[in-house]
């Protein structure tokens, strides 16, 4: 699907510790886990960041996943991994990255509610893409200076991210939110030639005006994005050769179809 990077999540560890470190040295991909230690080594898994060059920008990426959104201490996927704390962990990549760097990234396994604390109480993180909680963001929110992006679970959705970057330090916006304010000032001062309305309108109207003017002559200094979101459905076909991947690595594992019981209780389970 011509991805680069990848920042490890929760259900990446299903089939446990080994097995990702396995896949890690034949995938194309380049694995990335800033806070996921591994126990033994005290290292980190996979790499803690990496740094891209788009368009004449450098990027700075890392990951972090929280080891809150485990199943407890038992959770199976744990096994052999520490967890550095998640916030601790961006401070220091932000410092490590920022000199280094015009933009930094955060691949995120926190979930939405841990992002939006993220970028509340931490500056100098641009970008966020999160992940785990599947919540589907057509119009991503603008925290302070740091721009948050998730979708769907499930591969419902694909989304592409268009950003004119100025600087570092410049502030981010909408251009869906610059073209309703446009949409706004055109009305108002429609409104405020009417010879009908009174001075006071007028006068409020005329206020309404110049705070969005100032708003916009701010937004000319900023960083402008735009999101597009796109169904991934029956109109997207299966590319072949990864079809036939699939398929192939489907037949080495068929699918055991367990019978199941109705108990006492009305509840159909697995059969013993």
């Amino acid at each position: 699907m011509g991805y680069h990077i990848i920042g490890i999540g929760d259900d990446d560890l299903s089939l446990g510790k080994n097995f990702l470190l396995e896949l890690s040295k034949t995938s194309k991909l380049i694995f990335l886990s800033s806070n996921v230690m591994d126990e033994i080594s005290g290292k980190t898994l996979f790499q803690r960041h990496v740094i891209k060059e788009v368009n004449g920008l450098r990027i700075g990426i890392f990951s972090l996943l929280s080891p809150d959104i485990f199943l407890g201490s038992a959770d199976p996927r744990k096994k052999g991994l520490t967890f550095r704390n998640p916030l601790e962990t961006a401070q220091e990549m932000i410092r490590e990255l920022k000199p280094q760097t015009d933009l930094i990234l955060l691949l995120s396994h926190l979930g939405y509610p841990k992002d939006v604390e993220l970028a509340q109480k931490m500056e100098g993180i641009q970008i966020i893409i999160g992940g785990h909680t599947g919540v589907h963001l057509s119009n991503p929110p603008v925290i302070k200076n740091t721009v948050i992006l998730q979708t769907s679970s499930k591969g419902m959705y694909g989304q592409q991210l268009n950003l004119t970057f100025s600087n570092r330090e410049a502030s981010f916006y909408n251009v869906k939110t610059k073209q309703t304010y446009e949409r706004n000032l055109a009305r108002l001062r429609q409104q405020l030639s009417s010879t009908q309305a009174s001075e006071a309108e007028k006068n409020q109207w005329q206020r309404a005006i110049e705070n969005i003017e100032r708003t916009l002559q701010q937004f000319e200094q900023g960083n402008s994005f735009t999101l597009t979101s796109f169904p991934l459905g029956e109109t997207v076909k299966d590319h072949p050769e990864i079809k036939k991947m699939v398929d192939d690595y489907k037949s080495k594992f068929p699918e055991k179809i367990e019978p199941l019981v109705h108990d006492s209780r009305g509840v159909y389970r697995p059969k013993p």
